[in-house]
């Protein structure tokens, strides 16, 4: 009866986790005062990222091709338009110290990650994963694709040690500034799985990243930091448990 009962619990939790990573996957820079609110990729006229000229050869647009009439020649043939959107990035920062073990915190947020992975891999993003356990963070992936590796790795990821997710921020920090100095037309997208159980939170570095920060924190008494930390950072907040 235990087991079937888990169970039931396993599958309503699901769509909780998908949801959390659609809105976590679904964050979009936010615009400059006064600048358009919804930018799109390929409206440059020039630069790498930018809309280039009409194709001269690849793929054949036929529907296009044919409105101009049969063709007799190569020269009536027209290709398909080359356009080149900005690559996204999804920084994933996830707080993975002893605590998180308590009331399956982590276990379940691991069903979020899973969702998470198999979305960056559909949509061909960029991924760089971030883990906060022990005395110091350690990098798990920095700007690959998305890989199905991931599902191995996240099978095997385990609770303890210390909490150094401070650290682990001002390292993200410092990377992301490197990062937008390499691909400064790539969309960047942050999420931090947390507890929020650390012994202060000030002097927080400045990431720069529209992100969401998700709080495991669960039990009868809650410190209640992870809300005080998405704050600090400017980023969206929701508890894991929320509908």
């Amino acid at each position: 009866m235990g087991r079937l009962a888990r169970a039931g619990t396993a599958h309503r939790r699901a769509p909780r986790s998908a949801r959390l990573a659609k809105k976590a996957l679904g964050i979009r820079p936010r615009p400059d005062p006064g600048a358009d609110a919804r930018p799109r990729a390929g409206r440059l006229t020039s630069g790498r990222h930018g809309k280039a000229r009409d194709a001269e050869q690849g793929t054949v647009n036929w529907p296009g091709t044919l409105l101009g009439g049969r063709p007799h020649s190569r020269e009536d043939l027209r290709f398909q338009q080359r356009n080149r959107a900005a690559h996204e990035l999804w920084l994933v920062i996830v707080d993975a110290s002893a605590s998180t073990r308590r009331h399956r915190a982590l276990s379940d947020a691991k069903g979020l990650l899973a969702q998470l992975f198999d979305d960056a891999y559909r949509q061909r993003a960029r991924m760089a994963l971030l883990t906060a356990s022990g005395p110091s963070p350690q990098w798990q992936v920095q700007g690959l694709k998305a890989a199905k590796g991931l599902a191995d790795w996240l099978a095997q990821l385990g609770a303890g040690g210390g909490t150094p997710l401070l650290a682990a921020l001002s390292e993200a920090a410092q990377w992301l500034q490197v990062r937008r100095k390499r691909h400064p037309t790539e969309q960047q997208r942050l999420l931090i799985i947390t507890d929020g159980r650390l012994k202060a939170i000030d002097q927080l570095p400045q990431l720069d990243c529209p992100g969401l920060l998700v709080d495991i924190e669960r039990g009868p008494i809650r410190l209640g930091r992870a809300q005080q930390l998405a704050d600090g950072l400017n980023l969206d907040y929701q508890h894991i448990d929320a509908r």
